[in-house]
């Protein structure tokens, strides 16, 4: 199955948890109806792009990158590539790459979708994000790779100010998506 495939049937059989995101996942499937190159970053108008919410594992905790380009601490993601065989392996490669972190579980998804402003394309283009959760392993030691200034664990009720609503969303629903799924919530 190609990864626009994969896409429009991630989207499609998705039950948004709030108008807003409904609204956004019927976006994206407009989105992947007009463009063929709708998952890559070539595509100029905006692209499907794919993000995680890493969680320590007990989920008491999120691993948030210092992105240098928005200079704000945000969950591990980014483009999806050629070799990605689902939204899903797109969103568990790039955390595993970004966090440094083997081993990771990545939690049933997605969790959330997000639209934000970049400029992949100047003056500007979007990123049409599919939001997951992954679990890291017990002792698990993150590494800071080359796309990121600082790589940090925070309380997931504690992300700084210097982040946004969208994170601390992920965050919370990846947390009580592992908590309920334990039976520690």
């Amino acid at each position: 199955m190609s990864l626009h495939r994969d896409a429009r049937a991630v989207l499609s059989g998705w039950t948004a948890p709030t108008p807003e995101e409904e609204t956004l996942r019927r976006e994206f499937l407009a989105h992947l109806d007009t463009h063929d190159d709708a998952m890559w970053r070539e595509c100029v108008p905006g692209h499907l792009t794919a993000t995680t919410a890493v969680l320590s594992h007990n989920g008491r905790e999120v691993l948030l990158t210092l992105h240098p380009k928005a200079g704000m601490w945000l969950p591990m993601g980014g483009h999806c590539e050629f070799s990605d065989g689902s939204l899903a392996l797109a969103a568990l490669r790039e955390a595993t790459e970004e966090s440094g972190i083997a081993g990771l579980t990545l939690l049933n998804g997605p969790l959330a979708l997000d639209r934000h402003k970049v400029w992949c394309h100047p003056p500007h283009s979007w990123h049409l994000d599919v939001e997951y959760g992954a679990v890291a392993p017990p002792g698990a030691e993150a590494m800071i790779s080359d796309e990121s200034l600082d790589l940090r664990w925070f309380p997931v009720e504690e992300i700084p100010e210097l982040s946004d609503e969208a994170t601390r969303r992920l965050a919370r629903r990846a947390r009580d998506l592992l908590l309920t799924r334990t039976g520690t919530a």
